[in-house]
């Protein structure tokens, strides 16, 4: 047998004790415990956001239902989802934002925005900035 072959044999076949018996069979895995698990999110209908006109440095707070549409500026922003982690989970919220320009030649925005992580998704624009602040 080639030594590579054996070596890949030997790291994916299960090692045999040298008394020749198998090893026994390991315990199940315990259940999870009750209730949501660590990974899972949860809706919620509000969404809370911060918008910036760059231009004037004026931060206005911005809430309203998902599906409602918000008005910053020449901006439209609607909340598709907002989620949260559970209480168990560390904190953070996520949204699913569509923001469109009322200017030609912007972009739209269709993107998740997450709380804990703003630079994974940023919304960008000459003169406005959009930040996630939290669901409830």
């Amino acid at each position: 047998m080639k030594p590579a072959v054996a070596f890949l044999l030997a790291a994916l076949l299960p090692a045999v004790p040298a008394s020749g018996a198998l090893a026994q069979a390991p315990a199940a895995p315990a259940p999870p415990p009750p209730g949501p698990a660590p990974d899972t999110w949860i809706a919620r209908p509000i969404v809370n956001l911060m918008a910036l006109d760059k231009v004037s440095a004026r931060a206005t707070p911005l809430s309203g239902k998902v599906g409602e549409e918000l008005h910053f500026g020449s901006l439209t922003v609607v909340a598709r989802a907002c989620m949260v982690r559970p209480p168990d989970a560390a904190a953070d919220a996520a949204a699913f934002l569509d923001i469109t320009d009322a200017r030609p030649g912007i972009a739209p925005f269709h993107a998740w925005m997450l709380l804990t992580e703003p630079s994974l998704s940023i919304y960008e624009h000459p003169v406005y900035d959009i930040r996630l602040a939290g669901c409830r």
